[in-house]
């Protein structure tokens, strides 16, 4: 059984992989092809479809100058109609699931359908893609002889309706094929417990004796997760307990305020693969060892399109397809889907790192920086700046968050960074000197407001007790699931309520 098991793997990867580098030969036709015989095909007579006159829809310059921009705040009403079971409004059929968005902690939600075909044609098989180009890349290893482990959310029944919302992971998790259900653990009914605390300590006995050699999941939380497991059984390493462990696919937020404290856990080398997905999609997937960038994915369902940044706030800015993007440009994201959303602004930001194949990084978020005073601070300079800040100061960052101290009559601006230290650097003003000596480095505008501190002053740090991040989600009931830390925020609303329970 273990030879047919392996003989099909290789089969099943041999092809996954060759319509990998198929996609890579020929991205601007697969991507038109995909929008004008796919989705806008499919979608011809739905509510949209009908409004926008998708049936002589034949090329991408008429999708472009009839179909406007959208974000969810106009989409609101249309999705709450759909929730309502309403049929054929902006993709075929009923749909019985919303992700829940909680790529912030705002207390607004966002309900992003989640249709079957999303489910199917994106979501399942970028999971393909992703283990595929794994043993790809490794050959030797035999990580399908053990389980995957999964660290998901939850679900709950929307009253009066017979749809079902909740975190992206509970809902895949809910309806996860046989093939994958076979290699996950914990079972659906541990993984879909909403209440995080009791669903840790679940986990930890459920999982602790079987052969996890996969972890998937938010890396901050699969932290908590594995520091917890090896408090709980008074182990110091991750391999004493699961001696096969090999890999980690992680996403929703950037390893490298983490990656210390992962090496730090395990006994040898394991392997880290990033993934780029989200409520609206499965965008990306790491696709070469050792390597931070990530392949677009450009046949699960998505048309992208991009407005670099600096048009991003102009009333009709500058829209263009894949084929026009640039090198290390910033671009928004924009996405038209299998689950309806019809030119959506995702709300990240992208880079652009090679355009054969077209290879991104996630810069940001379109509303999640600083720039209060012109400088224009993005998460991507902020995670560098404070990686090289840990190297040199031999530091590790737990968690962090950042926004602005505005400038008064005495006093010009600042930025205010709460930090949570797993291990504190040794002299807290030379860690906030290379903070903001590399931020001069990186970003130029925020270069240009320091000069003499009269826009901005000298970054002000307060190093925040253990646990204070972890009390705050718990106060703001967004443990465990896709909850993550507002990194940068343009106002003082995260760092103020924060500073409250300190």
């Amino acid at each position: 059984m273990k030879y047919l098991s392996g003989y099909l793997t290789s089969a099943f990867i041999k092809k996954r992989i060759r319509n990998i580098e198929s996609i890579i030969r020929n991205p601007i036709e697969i991507q038109h092809k995909l929008l004008i015989h796919q989705l806008i095909l499919y979608a011809k007579n739905t509510e949209f479809g009908k409004k926008y006159g998708f049936c002589d829809i034949k090329k991408y310059q008429q999708f472009s100058e009839r179909i406007p921009l959208c974000k969810y705040r106009d989409l609101h009403f249309i999705i709450d109609r759909i929730r309502k079971g309403e049929k054929n409004i902006l993709w075929p059929g009923q749909v019985k699931w919303f992700a829940k968005s909680s790529g912030t902690t705002n207390t607004k939600s966002k309900y992003i359908p989640v249709t079957k075909h999303s489910m199917n044609e994106c979501h399942y098989k970028a999971g393909k893609d992703m283990l595929s180009i794994y043993i790809h890349n490794h050959p030797k290893t035999k990580f399908f002889f053990g389980k995957a482990l999964r660290l998901g959310g939850s679900f709950e029944l929307y009253k009066n309706y017979n749809t079902f919302y909740g975190d992206l992971s509970s809902i895949l998790i809910k309806n996860l094929p046989f093939w994958a259900e076979y290699i996950s653990i914990p079972k659906k009914k541990i993984a879909l417990i909403s209440e995080w605390e009791k669903k840790l300590k679940t986990l930890i006995k459920e999982t602790a004796y079987k052969d996890v050699r996969i972890l998937l999941g938010v890396c901050s939380w699969l932290l908590i997760f594995l520091n917890q497991l090896l408090k709980t059984f008074k182990k110091n390493k991750v391999n004493e307990i699961w001696t096969h462990i090999e890999v980690i696919f992680h996403g929703g937020v950037s390893l490298k305020p983490y990656l210390t404290q992962f090496k730090n856990l395990f006994s040898k080398p394991i392997n880290y693969y990033e993934i780029y997905s989200a409520s609206e999609g499965f965008f990306a997937v790491q696709d070469r060892k050792n390597k931070e960038d990530l392949l677009l994915l450009l046949d699960h369902g998505i048309f992208y399109e991009f407005i670099p940044m600096e048009e991003f706030d102009n009333p009709y800015p500058k829209i263009i397809p894949i084929e026009k993007v640039e090198l290390n440009q910033n671009y928004a994201l924009v996405v038209s889907t299998n689950a309806g959303l019809w030119r959506y602004v995702v709300g990240d930001t992208i880079k652009f790192t090679s355009l054969s194949p077209y290879r991104i990084s996630v810069s940001g978020r379109t509303t999640h920086y600083i720039n209060s005073f012109g400088e224009e601070l993005i998460i991507e300079n902020a995670e560098k700046a404070l990686y090289i800040a840990c190297i040199k100061t031999d530091s590790i960052i737990h968690e962090y968050t950042a926004g602005p101290i505005y400038m008064n009559q005495k006093n010009s601006g600042a930025h205010e960074w709460i930090i949570e230290f797993k291990k504190y650097p040794k002299n807290l003003n030379d860690f906030r000197d290379i903070l903001d000596n590399e931020l001069k480095s990186l970003n130029s505008d925020y270069e240009t407001k320091r000069y003499k501190n009269m826009i901005l002053r000298p970054p002000v740090i307060y190093v925040a007790r253990n646990g204070l991040f972890y009390d705050w989600l718990k106060k703001q009931k967004k443990l465990g699931g896709q909850n993550k830390i507002p990194r940068l925020s343009n106002d003082r609303k995260y760092i103020d309520s924060l500073l409250k329970i300190k």
